[in-house]
């Protein structure tokens, strides 16, 4: 036992039974009133300040307790203020007939109670009888404050909820026992280790100023007449300890009260803050999709390969690396909605609505316009590279024909123009117009290059080429050359015309040897051009055409090296000829600029540039083998990946229906196959380094598989969400379970019955008519989550607005209304203020500038209007 308990020893040696204390009441007053006089001031004193406790309440009080009690008025005052019921009018006349009935109306109430008034009359009361007016005081103090204390025949104070101290034979007079009682229920209040028993009347007066400053009990007695007096009234005693009772019943009522709130309000607050992080996490998601759906419409080209693969990268920087957090805070997201729900369908409270195009649908349709604005981002991308890779192809060539054109062109203007055919002699003249026939052959040869080079140009034109501007002056301006060069063949040609008829003679062989060399040059140069045309192929098949034209090419050469030997051969014959005559040759064929060392010279060229078309040719099979690898390669593992998926996708459908066993076993099987899925996340990242090698060899097609980067990526990312939104179902299950008291075997049946109903389609829902009592019916389906609440709504506890009120008007001593102190007096810090920030003020007569309406606040918290 602690010193307090020890000092508070229990006895029985006096007792008061209902009946017995009430119809032995007079005999025990006169016998004491008699033996101990001194015991008045005691109870004067006593009684005295105890019905002014209570007159206080209706703003009286008494001075003299014989005197003030005689015209009954404030006794029937102080009878209505202790049990709260009205008495009858009382009479306002002042005769002694009047005082009279005043008192009889209380007596009349007294007894109506259950208490036998003996000797006790209204007229020893009108007449200030002292005995009688104490005798009546302490039948009512017995009756409205120390009977509501009594059990099992003992009047006792309750020391704590468990353990109970008698008043009877307990030593008050060294004040130890008062400031122990005081102690044991405000430890604060009072340092009992540091009292004396020595000390009676510091003991005394600590307990009694204490009480009346902290506990609002008024002081009662006198330390000095305690002490002093061989044995104090016990009735005086019993009337001011019965105030400790109700002092400290009223702060446990007031503490219990005080907790039902701060759980009530603690519900709601995590609640709040719940609903203040689902906002926050979609407002930034939706942020996130609103900043991203412009970047992914736009669809503006850029200008150069390296400018477009550097979008590629970005795009897919952005799928590996920016949206996979996405998708997890979005699935997180309607894991919180769900959990959010199920705490506030726990706690009676409404549901949550979030904020305007907020709800978890408008994700979804954010989420939805996301996919589709992404999916053509990619392809969108893809052709534009196609179209810039053969826009540079294109310029290339562009650039390598007009190259050749304008060095074929290069002074031929200036030739054109020359009159040199004046002071030419005959064979001259016949040589000029044999060389200008070439020239015209020549030039006709050339039309079908620039042709090609204005239909490359249309065509940079008709693909948007960036830097079409310069291609088209670069046309316009060999075109305008073409013509010009047109004319001035024309002009040529005219001239020697008429010179040709001065002229008989012409040399035959250097005739000959011009028209066979230079379709043969021209052969050769058509050779040249072919043999380093740039070429790009996708395929294996592409490039076998190529070396399948060019093996025919090769095979052309042996008959092309023939028609060489003819050529030079008449050259040959014409210095077999000069030899043998004797002719002096100027060493200039007349009819042409080409000469043998020129045939010789590019047909070396040629022969050069086969074995290194050979090599190109064959580096690009080398390329394309490796590129049908690369496919083969990836549609192995998506071969492999893709079904996994869709297998893991109808396992996980099965596991909440056909395994056996608890809630608890079910979260673990789903919780191996979320480690299974992540473990396998690795398959996913290989197949990505595949496909983003396939993608940097520029091959866009695959006939090997049919399943596509972004297929494995749609596929992994519902796998994901499934996952994780059923294990979130089964977490939800067991807090509905844990939170409504289900059995394990309670929630077997429940699903027996479910599964009953569900064999057929072994998922999480069940199509049933409508029931509007199933709470979550949308369309005929009803989830397990729904069917677990109906099946356990009539049993649940709950707390209530109604249990709220009740227990703030504990807390505001009745009133209609709680003040800022009271809150701050009885609830925690931040539930007080929680309370203070959201109650409204209360409007009502006389009620203070800081009064708080509880009473529409507990109902907001439910959702329910006013009470």
């Amino acid at each position: 036992m602690t010193a307090v308990e020890t000092h508070i020893t229990y006895s029985n040696s006096y007792t008061i039974h209902h009946e017995d204390t009430y119809m032995t009441q007079e005999e025990d007053w006169d016998r004491d009133l008699l033996l101990d006089p001194a015991w008045e001031k005691q109870q004067r004193k006593t009684f005295t300040a105890w019905c002014n406790s209570h007159l206080r309440k209706a703003g009286t009080q008494i001075e003299n307790i014989e005197e003030d009690f005689r015209n009954g008025l404030k006794l029937m005052l102080l009878l209505e203020v202790i049990s709260g019921e009205r008495l009858p009018k009382p009479d306002k006349g002042k005769m002694r007939f009047h005082k009279i009935a005043n008192v009889n109306k209380a007596l009349d109430f007294i007894c109506s109670k259950g208490v036998k008034l003996v000797s006790i009359g209204a007229e020893e009361i009108v007449d200030g009888n002292v005995k009688m007016t104490l005798g009546m005081i302490w039948t009512i103090i017995l009756r409205f404050a120390i009977q509501d204390i009594s059990v099992e025949g003992f009047c006792y104070i309750p020391l704590c909820s468990k353990s109970h101290y008698f008043i009877y034979s307990i030593d008050w007079k060294d004040g130890l026992a008062l400031c122990a009682l005081i102690h044991r229920h405000r430890p604060d209040l009072i340092d009992y280790s540091k009292l004396r028993k020595d000390d009676p009347i510091g003991n005394l007066n600590t307990a009694f100023d204490v009480a009346e400053k902290y506990l609002d009990i008024p002081k009662m007695l006198d330390a000095e007449d305690i002490v002093n007096t061989p044995k104090p009234d016990e009735k005086a005693i019993m009337t001011y300890v019965s105030c400790f009772y109700h002092a400290f019943a009223g702060a446990e009522q007031a503490e219990t009260a005080a907790n039902r709130i701060c759980k009530v309000l603690a519900v709601n607050q995590e609640n709040e803050k719940l609903m203040e992080e689902y906002e926050k996490l979609a407002s930034e998601l939706l942020e996130w999709i609103r900043r991203t759906i412009p970047w992914l419409e736009n669809r503006v080209a850029e200008k150069t390969m390296r400018a477009m693969q550097q979008k590629l990268e970005d795009f897919r920087d952005y799928r590996r690396v920016h949206k996979p957090p996405r998708v997890q805070e979005k699935c997180q997201l309607e894991i919180n909605f769900n959990t959010l729900q199920t705490k506030l369908r726990l706690s009676n409270r409404p549901a949550f609505m979030p904020s305007e195009g907020k709800m978890v649908s408008d994700i979804a349709n954010a989420w939805k316009g996301l996919e589709q604005v992404e999916k053509g981002y990619e392809e969108w991308l893809l052709t534009e590279i196609r179209r810039l890779e053969r826009l540079d192809h294109l310029a290339e060539k562009f650039k390598q024909k007009c190259n050749m054109h304008e060095s074929w062109t290069a002074g031929k203007e200036d030739l054109l123009s020359q009159k040199d055919y004046e002071s030419a002699s005959l064979m001259e003249i016949r040589a000029l117009m044999r060389k200008h026939e070439a020239f015209e052959s020549d030039l006709a040869a050339h039309q079908d290059r620039v042709e090609q080079i204005a239909a490359i140009a249309q065509e940079l034109n008709e693909l948007d080429y960036h830097d079409a501007a310069s291609v088209n002056s670069r046309c316009q301006a060999i075109c305008d050359q073409w013509d010009n060069l047109g004319t001035l063949t024309q002009k040529r040609r005219d001239a020697l015309e008429r010179v040709e008829k001065l002229w008989e003679t012409i040399d035959q062989l250097y005739l000959e040897f011009a028209k066979r060399a230079a379709p043969f040059n021209n052969w050769m140069d058509g050779a040249m051009e072919d043999l380093q045309d740039m070429f790009i192929v996708h395929s294996i098949e592409e490039i076998q055409s190529l070396i399948t034209a060019h093996d025919q090419f090769k095979a052309t050469l042996p008959e092309a090296d023939k028609e060489r030997m003819a050529t030079l051969g008449i050259h040959n014959e014409i210095l077999k000829i000069a030899q043998t005559y004797g002719i002096k040759l100027s060493g200039i064929n007349p009819y042409t600029n080409l000469t043998s060392q020129d045939i010789t010279t590019k047909w070396d060229t040629v022969k050069h540039l086969v074995p290194l078309r050979d090599q190109m040719l064959q580096e690009e099979v080398a390329r394309q083998q490796a590129n049908e690898r690369l496919r083969r390669q990836f549609a192995a593992q998506a071969n492999i990946i893709g079904p996994w998926i869709q297998t893991k996708m109808e396992e996980i459908s099965h596991v909440s229906v056909d395994i056996a066993g608890s809630l608890e076993d079910q979260m673990n099987s789903l919780k191996q196959y979320e480690q299974n899925i992540i473990n396998y996340k690795s398959n996913i990242d290989k197949l990505e380094g595949d496909h983003q090698l396939s993608q940097e060899s520029l091959i866009f097609d695959n006939k090997h598989t049919n399943y596509t980067m972004e297929h494995i990526r749609v596929g992994w990312e519902q796998l994901l969400t499934t996952i994780a939104r059923t294990i979130n179902e089964v977490e939800n299950q067991i807090l509905t379970r844990d939170a409504k008291g289900i059995s394990q075997e309670q929630l077997n049946e429940f699903r027996a019955s479910f599964n009953h109903f569900d064999r057929v389609r072994h998922s999480l829902t069940l199509r049933l008519p409508c029931l509007p009592h199933l709470h979550g019916l949308r369309s005929g389906v009803v989830t397990f989550q729904a069917f677990i609440d109906f099946m356990t709504r009539e049993t649940a506890e709950t707390d209530t607005a109604e249990q709220v009120m009740a227990s703030f008007k504990i807390l505001a001593s009745d009133k209609n209304y709680i003040t800022v102190e009271e809150l701050r007096r009885e609830l925690p810090p931040e539930q007080a203020e929680y309370c203070i920030t959201r109650m409204t003020r209360y409007v009502g007569p006389d009620s203070p500038v800081d009064a708080l309406d509880y009473i529409s606040f507990s109902s907001a918290l439910y959702g329910e209007s006013d009470l």
